[in-house]
């Protein structure tokens, strides 16, 4: 069944018992740690209500492997609850707090009803050892539980652990990675398919990540010509604009089959 409460939703993720930490993480952490500048202490103050550390993974908690190369320190796994009073600068602050905690993190962003999941690919930063290098940020829209789309149900009842991988933490976070890929791609094709099972090169869930990737930015350049378009006032470059558009259109299109 759907969860359709943010407490049911946590429920369905059937994250073991023995995993669970449930702790307040307090403001102060951030601000002494000294990874933030004043634009994240502002939306740190303004936007954030509290943080809950829900679960940590570790081997010893779930049946689960440490992931560790030059590259990657995946030996565990924090599962945070960022309860948000404004999402207007939710992609700070969810950089600043894989910045500050040294493991790989699930951010669920909540306001009200709302669920926001993030992860972010972390790489140990070769040139400082104690520092991590954050990539590929990933972020669901946000999803009310209440009033969910077919596509969104369909991912959330995706989003219970017992259908990841298992082999190590790298491959458990990437199951993670690809269902969230998977449902940003269905805010295109309006269907929540996942594009392969779970390994640990995943190397197809990254070419359909490049993909959205061009989406987005496509969108982006067509917002930009569509705004301009309105200004214009010459008709030759009226033509010249909505040209450029319906070129744009059609590279969206054919993207869109492929995802």
């Amino acid at each position: 069944m759907t969860p359709v409460t943010l407490e049911a939703f946590i429920d369905h993720l059937s994250i073991p018992k023995s995993c669970e930490l449930n702790k307040p993480v307090f403001k102060k952490l951030f601000l002494e740690n000294g990874v933030l500048d004043i634009a994240d202490k502002t939306a740190l103050k303004d936007d954030v209500d509290k943080i809950r550390w829900l679960y940590t993974l570790k081997p010893a908690t779930i049946n689960v492997a440490a992931y560790v190369d030059s590259e990657r320190d995946f030996s565990e796994i924090a599962v945070l609850q960022v309860e948000l009073t404004s999402a207007k600068r939710l992609k700070r602050i969810a950089t600043f707090i894989q910045r500050s905690i040294p493991y790989p993190l699930i951010l669920l962003f909540t306001q009200e009803n709302q669920v926001c999941l993030s992860v972010s690919d972390k790489r140990i930063n070769q040139a400082d050892k104690e520092k991590w290098v954050v990539e590929d940020p990933l972020y669901t829209d946000w999803i009310d539980l209440a009033t969910q789309t077919a596509a969104q149900a369909a991912f959330l009842e995706d989003c219970t652990i017992n259908s990841f991988s298992f082999v190590n933490f790298l491959s458990f976070y990437k199951s993670l990675s690809e269902r969230v890929i998977a449902i940003n791609c269905a805010v295109h094709s309006g269907r929540y398919e996942r594009a392969m099972a779970d390994n640990i090169e995943n190397k197809p869930s990254e070419s359909r990540l490049e993909r959205l990737r061009e989406l987005e930015k496509l969108n982006m350049q067509k917002t930009e010509i569509a705004n301009k378009l309105k200004k214009e006032r010459q008709v030759g470059r009226q033509v010249e604009l909505n040209t450029k558009i319906k070129q744009i259109n059609d590279v969206i299109e054919k993207i869109r089959e492929t995802i």
